[in-house]
C-alpha cells in the first residue's frame, strides 16, 4: 500500500520524491538485514514469541508512523515496523509447516503463499480510496485492528511446544558477531545492486563497495565454520538438493520480478491506461498465484514436488517469452492473459520449490532456514527489478529519452525507445528463468528428506 502513498507523504512533508522513496528503501533493507538472525533466535527463545514480539512492533512502527511529527521520525518509526515485520517473516514459513505431517508439507505452504497474493492483491486495492477520502496516515491505522486480532488469537492459540517443535537452538546462544556480519552483508548488497544513489559502477566509491561486501562475506563464512552454534549453518550447502533448490528460487524471483516493475509503466504511460485499469489488470497475476499457490501444493503433496517446480518454471518461460514480443499494438486481451499465466506459473513453481527446501533439512533448522529462503526471494526480487530497470533506462538514454514516464506516449521515438529496452530485460530474465528450469529439472528430493 505504501507505494501508492509516497507521494501524499513527500507533498505533506516537504520533501522531494527521492527522499520520501526511503520511505520504502528503509523497509526492505531492514526487513532484509534482519530476517536471518531473527530466523535464529526464534529458534533460541521459541517461534510463537518471536511471533507476538513482531506482531507488537509492527503494530507501534505503524501508531508511530501515522503520527510521525517530522519525516526523520516517520523513518524511524518504518524501522521499528520493519523489525517487526522480519520477525514476523522469519517465523511464518516454520510455524505454518510445523503444525501440518510432513505429507502436508505442500498444502500448508500453499495456504500461506495464497494468503500473500491475496495481501498483494487486495492492498493497493485498499490503498487508493484510503489516501483519496481519509490520508496516508489512514494506511497505517487501518492494519491496527487486524494486528491486535492476530496478536489475541496468537497468544491463546498457538501451542510453543508444537511451532518451535526440535528447535535446534534451545540452550545455545546467539551469534551476535555472525548477526552483524550477516545483516551488513546484506544491506551493502541490497546497496550495491539497486545503486539508489545513482552513482558510476565504475566510480571508486562502488568498486570500493564491492570489495567491503568480498571481505565482508568473507569474514562472514570464516566465522561460522569456526564457531559451534552458528546464526547459518553454512555446511547445509554440502546438501545438493538444498542448494540447487535455493539457487532455483534467486532466478526464479529474478525471472519473475520484471513484471512488477515494468508492466505497470507499459500499460500506463505507454498504452496510456488509467491507474484504476491497470491496477485491474495487474490483479489477474495475483489470482492466478494464490490458484496455482493452493493447486501445486496440495498436487505436490499428492504425487511429487519436482514435476509442479518444472511445469511452473516453463509456463514462466513462456509468458515471459510472449512479455518479450509485446508491443504497443498487441491486443489487450493477450497482454492480459499472459500475465494470468505469469501469476499462475509463479504460484505453481514457488510452492513446490519451497518444500523441496524444506524438505531437504531438518525439522530444528525450519525457523533458520524458512528466514533464508525469504531472505532468497528479497534478493531474487531486488537484483531482478533492477536488472530489468537498468536495461530499459539504459536502451532508452542511449536514444536521448531521459524523460519523465508520464511523456513516454506523448514524446515521438520514447515508445519506441521504451520496447527495445523492454525487450532486453525480458529476454534476459527469461535467461534468468531458463537456468531455474535447468536446476529444476536436475534436482531430485529425496522421499525420506520430507520425513
Amino acid at each position: 500500500m505504501v507505494f501508492l502513498a509516497l507521494s501524499a507523504i513527500s507533498d505533506d512533508f516537504g520533501v522531494t520524491l527521492r527522499s520520501a522513496s526511503w520511505v520504502v528503501i528503509a523497509q526492505a533493507l531492514t526487513i532484509s538485514a534482519f530476517m536471518m538472525p531473527m530466523g535464529r533466535l526464534a529458534d533460541i527463545i521459541g517461534r510463537k514469541r518471536v511471533h507476538l514480539i513482531g506482531l507488537a512492533l509492527f503494530a507501534g512502527g505503524a501508531i508511530f508512523t501515522a503520527l510521525a511529527p517530522t519525516f526523520g521520525i516517520l523513518i524511524f518509526a518504518r524501522i521499528v515496523m520493519a523489525i517487526g515485520n522480519s520477525m514476523g517473516q522469519s517465523v511464518g514459513t516454520a510455524m505454518v509447516i510445523s503444525v501440518f505431517p510432513p505429507e502436508e508439507r505442500g498444502k500448508a505452504i500453499g495456504s500461506q503463499t495464497t494468503a500473500v497474493a491475496i495481501g498483494g492483491a487486495v492492498g493497493p486495492a485498499l490503498a487508493g480510496p484510503l489516501i483519496q477520502w481519509f490520508g496516508w496516515e489512514s494506511l497505517f491505522w487501518i492494519l491496527i485492528p487486524p494486528i491486535a486480532i492476530a496478536f489475541v488469537a496468537g497468544y491463546f492459540i498457538l501451542d510453543e511446544k508444537i511451532v518451535s517443535q526440535q528447535g535446534r537452538g534451545r540452550g545455545s546462544k546467539f551469534d551476535w558477531p555472525g548477526a552483524f556480519l550477516s545483516g551488513a552483508l546484506i544491506i551493502l548488497v541490497i546497496v550495491l545492486i539497486s545503486n539508489p544513489f545513482a552513482i558510476s559502477w565504475t566510480s571508486p566509491l562502488m568498486l570500493g563497495l564491492g570489495a567491503l561486501v568480498v571481505a565482508i562475506f568473507a569474514s562472514f563464512v570464516s566465522w561460522e565454520l569456526r564457531i559451534p552454534d552458528p546464526m547459518l549453518q553454512l555446511r547445509m550447502f554440502r546438501n545438493s538438493v538444498f542448494s540447487m533448490a535455493i539457487t532455483t528460487r534467486l532466478m526464479g524471483f529474478m525471472g519473475t520480478t520484471a513484471v512488477r516493475i515494468l508492466m505497470p509503466i507499459y500499460l500506463i504511460s505507454l498504452r496510456g491506461l488509467s491507474e484504476g485499469s491497470a491496477g485491474a489488470i495487474l490483479f489477474l497475476a495475483s489470482f492466478g498465484m494464490a490458484s496455482g499457490a493452493q493447486a501445486s501444493g496440495r498436487l505436490g503433496d499428492r504425487f511429487a514436488e519436482r514435476p509442479f517446480t518444472i511445469f511452473g518454471f516453463v509456463l514462466l518461460i513462456g509468458s515471459s517469452i510472449t512479455f518479450a514480443m509485446t508491443t504497443d499494438e498487441t491486443p489487450l486481451g493477450l497482454v492480459i492473459a499472459a500475465l494470468a499465466v505469469n501469476g499462475l506459473a509463479m504460484g505453481i513453481w514457488n510452492v513446490p520449490n519451497n518444500s523441496t527446501i524444506m524438505g531437504s533439512v531438518s525439522r530444528s533448522q525450519f525457523g533458520v532456514v524458512g528466514a533464508f529462503t525469504n531472505l532468497t526471494r528479497n534478493l531474487g526480487n531486488v537484483f531482478g527489478q533492477t536488472v530489468a530497470a537498468a536495461v530499459v533506462v539504459g536502451v532508452m538514454t542511449s536514444r536521448g529519452f531521459d524523460i519523465p514516464l508520464s511523456e513516454i506516449e506523448s514524446t515521438e521515438g520514447a515508445g519506441s525507445a521504451f520496447l527495445d529496452g523492454w525487450r532486453i530485460a525480458y529476454l534476459l530474465v527469461t535467461g534468468f528463468t531458463a537456468f531455474g528450469l535447468l536446476l529444476a529439472i536436475f534436482t531430485r528430493p529425496k522421499k525420506t528428506q520430507a520425513e
